[in-house]
């Protein structure tokens, strides 16, 4: 008869009846952590320490998605707009803990992917490793329309844009291809520092130059499509996307414990940058601010700050392209000597697989009409889940087998309480974005919105 795995959390061995094989039995060498004790390896992953974890993901996740977020003050209204980007800092702080948490007490856990294995089985596991593939190729695509935008901009529109995806998308491949997140680190300081760097740059040229005759709103009464829809890239593409890297950088960090510190870091800037940008953008240009805010400055600040936050957008689809990349290649070979060492065909089919990411993702930016539908649609359907709903089940499953089952439960109401709500908030904004996004689509084909592929 087959055993059950037995895990050790805080000092306390406990036996997992729910699954019969987890990512801790692929390991010869009898380790649970996924990259074990690398320090005598060609290739050491674990490297990484908390101040690096935070420039990368303030590079990643301060990103282009920060250009949309001015234009839902003028929809929801300031007040409304700034108490939900405060709560979702500090709720995303919350869940944040619930993700690391789980990350400690499981150190086999690589992705989301393995997360689900531990929690559902093997269904869970191939649903959330797809989804944080989908969302990952998705987001370097994302990154790669901000730099055509950018390029575009700085060009006046001399270079076909289609072209530009693909220039841009090289440069973001070859970001992509080192090994190890250490390799990366450096470029995580200069990204996190250009796109701070060129969110003053605008908020001075909207200072400068504020739009005469401008209209402000402190609160809105807007239906529910429209609201949602203001709301959905501070939640889809600034502030809930952390949840798909947060397993894999904490992996390769040399003091895993230390990952709150990073995001303490993370939330503390973002959400303070995410406030003050938004609103003094607002408060000069008012209603008739555009999404990207970039566009509603004159030219000459819309071009500096478009070419300082250039490398922000190309090592954004880079990590990404990495992110899937490393994924696959540590889901078919891990724990073999072609994930330590510098191995022909470990590095081909790490080289195959981030031209495959590089390339599916600029062809979905030039191919698909729709695509930036597509993104709005997938930032529901994973990167909540990922970010907040899936932490709630992270929270149950390790008190159900850690403090006595359902008595552990009931003998915690408040995290059982604020769990339950984290995965309710989840399914909530997973259903409600998938709706809107859904309905802007057959608006945008509706009223002709919708261009042709492979077209400049």
């Amino acid at each position: 008869m087959a055993s059950h795995p037995t895990y050790e959390a805080h000092g306390q061995p406990y036996v997992d009846e729910t699954t019969s094989m987890t990512a801790e039995k692929q390991d010869s060498k009898g380790t649970r952590d996924v990259f074990g004790e690398d320090g005598s390896h060609q290739i050491q992953y674990k490297t990484l320490s908390w101040q690096a974890v935070s420039l990368l993901m303030i590079a990643e996740i301060v990103s282009n998605g920060i250009l949309s977020l001015p234009s839902a003050l003028a929809v929801v209204g300031i007040v409304p707009a700034v108490i939900l980007i405060v709560f979702l800092g500090i709720f995303g702080l919350y869940t944040a803990k619930l993700l690391i948490d789980f990350k400690l007490n499981h150190p086999n856990v690589h992705t989301m992917g393995d997360a689900g294995y531990i929690m559902f089985g093997p269904v869970a596991r191939e649903v959330l490793a797809f989804g944080t593939v989908s969302f990952a190729v998705f987001g370097s695509g994302s990154g790669l329309l901000s730099s055509q935008q950018a390029l575009s901009t700085l060009s006046n529109q001399g270079m076909c844009s289609m072209y530009l995806v693909l220039i841009t998308g090289a440069v973001a491949f070859l970001i992509s291809l080192p090994r190890t997140l250490d390799r990366l680190a450096w470029m995580g300081l200069v990204s996190a520092a250009v796109i701070a760097i060129a969110g003053f740059i605008a908020m001075i040229g909207a200072g400068v130059n504020p739009v005469p005759g401008r209209t402000l709103t402190v609160a809105a009464s807007s239906n529910f499509f429209d609201a949602f829809l203001a709301v959905t890239n501070p939640v889809g593409f600034c502030i809930c996307r952390y949840g798909i890297l947060f397993f894999i950088l904490i992996s390769e960090m040399r003091k895993p414990e230390e990952a709150i510190k990073a995001a303490w870091c993370l939330q503390g800037f973002a959400t303070i940058f995410y406030v003050v940008f938004s609103v003094v953008m607002y408060v000069y240009i008012g209603n008739t601010v555009q999404s990207p805010v970039l566009f509603s400055l004159p030219p000459v600040w819309a071009k500096a700050a478009f070419a300082i936050a250039l490398p922000n957008f190309l090592f954004s689809s880079g990590l990404y392209t990495h992110t899937a990349t490393k994924l696959v290649f540590v889901r078919i070979f891990r724990h073999s000597e072609h994930v330590h060492s510098h191995t022909l065909l470990g590095w081909t089919v790490w080289t195959l697989l981030c031209l495959a990411g590089s390339a599916l993702a600029a062809i979905l930016a030039i191919a698909v009409p729709i695509f930036s539908y597509l993104i709005g649609i997938a930032a529901a359907l994973f990167a909540a889940w990922y970010t907040y709903g899936l932490a709630g089940f992270f929270w149950l499953h390790d008190a159900y087998h850690l403090e006595g089952g359902m008595d552990g439960l009931k003998r915690r109401p408040i995290g059982t309480t604020l769990a339950v709500l984290t995965i309710l908030s989840g399914t909530f904004i997973c259903v409600a974005g998938t709706y809107v996004s859904i309905k802007l689509i057959v608006e945008a084909y509706a009223d002709g919105q919708v261009g042709r592929p492979f077209v400049c």
